[in-house]
C-alpha cells in the first residue's frame, strides 16, 4: 500500500516538472515568444517579427489576438525618410531635384510683398485706431 502511494505522489509531483518544459518552450522556438504580465492577461512578443498579440485567459486556454500596432505606419515612414536620405547624400540640393534654382520667381517674390504690405498697413491702421481711442 504504502509503495502504490508513494509511486502515485511520485507521479503526481514529477508530472508537472517533466511536462513544463514542453509547454513553455516548444522545440525549435527556441525563445521565440516573450511573455509580459499585462492587465488581465499577457503580451506576447514575437522576438523574430516584432509582432504584439495581447492574450487573456479562458477556460479552453490562452487566446491570443494582435495588438493595435503602428509598425505598417512606421515602417513607411522609415523607408520614405531612407529615401529622401539617400537623395541628399548623393550631393544633388532638394531645389536641383525640382529642376529649379531654389529662389523664388518674381511674380513670387512680388505676391509675397504686397501681402507683407498689406499686413503692415492693417497693422498700423489698428494701432492708429487704438490710440485715438484711449484718447
Amino acid at each position: 500500500m504504502r509503495l502504490i502511494c508513494a509511486s502515485v505522489v511520485l507521479t503526481a509531483l514529477m508530472s508537472p516538472a517533466l511536462t513544463a518544459p514542453a509547454l513553455a518552450q516548444p522545440a525549435g522556438d527556441n525563445g521565440r515568444y516573450q511573455m509580459t504580465a499585462a492587465g488581465s492577461g499577457f503580451l506576447r512578443l514575437d522576438t523574430r517579427t516584432g509582432a504584439v498579440s495581447v492574450c487573456t485567459l479562458t477556460g479552453a486556454g490562452a487566446e491570443c489576438r494582435a495588438a493595435a500596432d503602428d509598425r505598417a505606419a512606421l515602417m513607411s515612414e522609415i523607408e520614405r525618410l531612407t529615401q529622401r536620405l539617400a537623395g541628399q547624400e548623393s550631393g544633388a540640393p532638394p531645389a536641383a531635384a525640382r529642376g529649379g534654382s531654389g529662389l523664388p520667381s518674381k511674380e513670387e517674390a512680388g505676391k509675397a510683398m504686397d501681402l507683407a504690405e498689406e499686413f503692415m498697413r492693417r497693422m498700423m491702421r489698428i494701432m492708429r485706431d487704438e490710440t485715438e481711442t484711449r484718447r
